[in-house]
């Protein structure tokens, strides 16, 4: 992992362009653009181009903090958040020594979505204190693991970053210290719960009325094609 002031140096200095994380750790620095990655290495799924850390962060088997740094590109006000989990290291990445979780889509908290003041780059972090385990999860100390964090764009795209975890036993000395400094919740940086609203149920014809439903009317059947349509909603979510 990153050293805390290399990782520091990261944050600080190139959060406007993708997401750091900064708890528990980072698998690496992908904020790179270049020839193999002309538009940046962060698009790349499951973590961003960044092959399975060597030196991996410890981690409670009964949950933790993670906290990161939202930075985005200029013309982007909101954003979707995912936080996954992928146990083992057998996937098929990059090589036969660093492969990575096999699959990465157990989530551990509900998506939710990023307000930023205006559509400059998020000025701030994000700390969410206690994320639990994936529902019906079970781990025990010496388990290795991945967490992912997604950050879906209002056009689609997604950025990812991960951290590569150990799970430890609560109070473990090498779980690292949780506080002000590391895994905090900035003002500017405001946040939504997700919603569904039901614009047409299965099985029925397009009856809909709302203003939602005629958006997406282009003409003909166009709307037999949503099942569902997912609304963010303004309705703060309390991540403290």
């Amino acid at each position: 992992m990153f050293s805390s002031t290399l990782l520091a140096i990261a944050s600080a200095a190139l959060v406007s362009a993708h997401t750091v994380i900064t708890y528990p750790g980072w698998r690496g620095n992908n904020l790179i653009t270049n020839e193999t990655h002309p538009y940046g290495m962060q698009w790349m799924y499951p973590c961003g181009g960044m092959p399975t850390s060597e030196n991996r962060t410890y981690w409670s088997t009964q949950g933790g903090a993670i906290a990161f740094q939202p930075g985005w590109f200029q013309g982007h006000a909101t954003a979707l958040i995912y936080v996954n989990l992928g146990f083992g290291n057998e996937g098929p990445e990059f090589n036969r020594d660093l492969r990575g979780p096999p699959n990465m889509s157990f989530p551990m908290v509900p998506p939710f979505q990023l307000l930023g003041p205006t559509k400059n780059p998020y000025p701030g972090t994000v700390c969410l204190p206690q994320v639990p385990l994936p529902v019906n999860a079970t781990v025990k100390a010496g388990d290795l693991a991945t967490i992912q964090l997604v950050e879906l764009a209002v056009h689609g795209a997604a950025l990812y970053s991960c951290v590569d975890i150990i799970f430890a036993e609560p109070g473990d000395p090498r779980i690292p210290i949780v506080n002000e400094t590391n895994c905090f919740n900035s003002t500017e940086i405001g946040v939504a719960d997700v919603y569904t609203l039901t614009l047409r149920a299965s099985g029925q014809g397009n009856t809909t009325t709302s203003g939602a439903a005629r958006a997406l009317q282009l003409g003909g059947s166009a709307l037999a094609h949503w099942g569902y349509l997912p609304l963010v909603l303004g309705g703060l979510w309390a991540v403290l």
